[in-house]
């Protein structure tokens, strides 16, 4: 569990379309090439401290004809941003996906001092 030693709690939330492969026949879509697709999302201000991600798919077209597979992602993340990472493997066709985002921690206070 993390806890947060600041009464100032900061919540930003946002949406990212990672790729759309059907448009141009890329690799998710024709199960050719890269499987892994990284999309690096800044936030609009600093969090005092690394937050809390969290992240799940808000859309995601695949072909009907094949396994659905997929693993979304945060990595790298630190208190100015993080990495949406989508995979899918084996026989997965995967036209687009689009990923939504919370993001929950500490923000720097007017109070707080930095001493060194």
């Amino acid at each position: 569990m993390q806890r947060f030693q600041s009464h100032m709690i900061g919540i930003e939330q946002g949406e990212k379309v990672l790729f759309s492969d059907f448009e141009d026949g890329g690799g998710m879509w024709t199960g050719k090439g890269p499987r892994e697709s990284r999309c690096h999302v800044s936030f609009s201000e600093a969090f005092h401290t690394t937050p809390v991600v969290q992240i799940g798919m808000s859309m995601w077209d695949t072909d009907r004809l094949t396994n659905m597979r997929a693993d979304i992602q945060a990595e790298n993340t630190t208190p100015a941003g993080f990495d949406i990472v989508f995979r899918t493997w084996g026989d997965s066709r995967v036209a687009r996906v689009r990923a939504g985002w919370l993001a929950i921690g500490e923000l720097q206070d007017e109070d707080t001092w930095a001493l060194y």
